[in-house]
């Protein structure tokens, strides 16, 4: 062989044994981060197709939970559950499950484990969304579309009754329970895991834009008055305030929906809303239906399902665009 050849060729030979011993000492990649969700329905994304139909918390493949250990590389263990509270739900176990499907099977569901329980020593992320539930926010709504009805659509029946009325010490009495569990939640989850990096979830605005609603639309806010609507959106910025201020003084993130989704709540034109109505079409891919159950069967046409103002498909992918950016800032790592 030329020597010229053999030069070549030893080239070669080097070359491909420095490429070896690299990738021989190259260390290996580190393993995906382990996230785990806690939340009620809105971190579930209950309503969102598909979702699972076993075990009534209704949880969708598309919730931000879900989106989001799609987007970055991490290990998604997602307890979320529709219907979960801060203490009956996350730090105790879960025994009213209200799906979807909103129809339980015949012998019920069977209670669900406390959500905290998923948090241990080797988590290293987490994201909470809870405290609607616990100021008892679906069943407020409900009593306002009673009332509209009963005030013929007019005046603001709703907010009288709970910030003048018998109501008001209900909802306060709520809203301290809250504080304290939540911040117990907080509290447990740095005990089971030291070093864990925690978000708190803030709603996104549901109902900030009421001046595109029309009393008596089920896709929006049905039989709620004009009047009322001024209180649903105080209430939920009350319950955001709440959780932004607990999270700070755990040390925690807070992630604000709220700001960003102003403009995409349930009164705007329906090509730019991200949230359902009362009771509308479902969004997500498949065939999935949850026939309407309670006072929604109750209500003509107007959808399909009763889905009593919860994120929509835009919803959660929303949802999921500001918890990517946030847990991709606490250390998470992008594929």
């Amino acid at each position: 062989m030329p020597a010229q050849r053999l030069t070549l060729a030893a080239a070669a030979a080097a070359t491909a044994l420095a490429a070896l011993t690299t990738a021989a000492a190259a260390p290996p990649s580190p393993p995906p981060s382990d996230y785990v969700a806690l939340g009620d329905s809105y971190s579930a994304g209950a309503f969102v197709r598909p979702w699972a139909a076993d075990d009534g918390c209704g949880r969708s493949t598309l919730s931000y939970p879900q989106q989001t250990a799609r987007r970055l590389n991490v290990r998604l263990t997602d307890v979320t559950c529709s219907g979960a509270e801060a203490r009956a739900g996350v730090l105790e176990p879960q025994t009213e499950l209200t799906g979807p499907p909103s129809v339980p099977p015949k012998n019920g569901w069977a209670p669900r484990p406390a959500q905290i329980k998923a948090v241990n020593a080797a988590t290293d992320l987490v994201t909470v969304g809870i405290g609607g539930n616990s100021v008892g926010f679906v069943d407020i709504v409900k009593k306002c579309i009673e009332q509209g009805i009963a005030s013929f659509g007019t005046g603001s029946p709703c907010s009288t009754h709970y910030t003048r009325g018998p109501g008001t010490s209900w909802l306060d009495g709520r809203f301290t329970a809250l504080e304290a569990d939540f911040a117990t939640t907080l509290k447990d989850i740095r005990t089971r895991a030291p070093r864990a990096k925690v978000a708190v979830i803030g709603y996104p605005a549901v109902v900030a834009d009421r001046t595109g609603c029309s009393f008596g639309s089920w896709r929006q806010l049905g039989t709620v008055t004009k009047g009322d609507t001024p209180f649903l959106d105080t209430l939920e910025r009350r319950v955001n305030t709440l959780l932004r201020t607990q999270a700070q003084r755990a040390g925690a993130v807070y992630v604000d929906t709220y700001t960003s989704s102003t403009g995409h709540g349930v009164c705007a034109a329906a090509d730019q809303r991200w949230t359902y109505g009362i009771k509308d079409d479902l969004t997500g891919s498949g065939t999935q239906s949850d026939p309407p159950s309670g006072l929604c069967r109750l209500i003509p046409g107007d959808g399909d399902a009763c889905t009593v103002l919860h994120p929509n498909l835009r919803g959660t992918t929303h949802q999921a665009d500001l918890v990517t950016q946030a847990l991709a800032g606490l250390g998470a790592t992008r594929r």
